[in-house]
């Protein structure tokens, strides 16, 4: 009865020729397809799901990949899979904060805590800024400065023209720059304190 059950090490009848291989391609992606979905649905839980999904869809329909770059067409149905999950829950308004203290690299040691404190204050400012970005903003930062997409990837992965994603990627920008300045003003603190 074992001889049977394919082996780790060797492709078996459960597998198409090659699968280990296109697996493997896609793997090399899972933590930017996590990133992503995690800042767009802004939940841990559900973007570990809809990148569940989106792998499952993506080894599934491999034989439909036409080549070329891997990460975008991966990216591609990781937005859409966000953004299908957004509308199924009526979520897309949500507003619903994201921890990014569970999210950082928990290994890192500051060299002082002084050190340490200015860039937690640093942090929770630029993450707070960047969740109050609309969607569509926010994806478009996520994948330029955080996963380091071209400005052509990016336009393949939303579907938008490559104008598009310039014009809405200097929109975003200001926009977090005044979120970021608009936190770190005095005014603001001490509106804060009062409320």
């Amino acid at each position: 009865m074992i001889d049977h059950l394919p082996s780790i090490s060797s492709e078996g009848p459960c597998q198409p020729p090659g699968a280990r291989g296109e697996i493997a391609l896609l793997l090399k992606h899972l933590g930017a397809a996590y990133n992503l979905a995690r800042w767009l649905t802004r939940d841990e839980t559900e973007a570990e799901d809809v990148v569940q999904e989106a792998y499952l869809s993506a080894i599934r329909h491999f034989a439909g990949f036409r080549g070329g770059d891997g990460r975008a067409w991966l990216l591609t149905i990781v937005r859409n899979g966000c953004y299908s999950r957004l509308k199924q829950k009526g979520a897309s308004g949500r507003n619903t904060d994201f921890d990014e203290a569970l999210h950082s690299a928990a290994g890192r040691q500051a060299p002082n805590p002084e050190t340490a404190l200015l860039l937690a204050e640093r942090t929770e400012l630029l993450r707070k800024s960047l969740a109050e970005l609309p969607a569509e903003y926010r994806e478009v930062l996520v994948l330029r400065e955080l996963e380091q997409l071209s400005y052509r990837e990016i336009a393949n992965v939303v579907s938008i023209p490559l104008g598009t994603v310039m014009s809405r990627l200097n929109r975003a920008r200001q926009r977090l720059q005044e979120a970021v300045l608009n936190r770190n003003s005095p005014v603001s603190a001490l509106r804060q304190q009062l409320a």
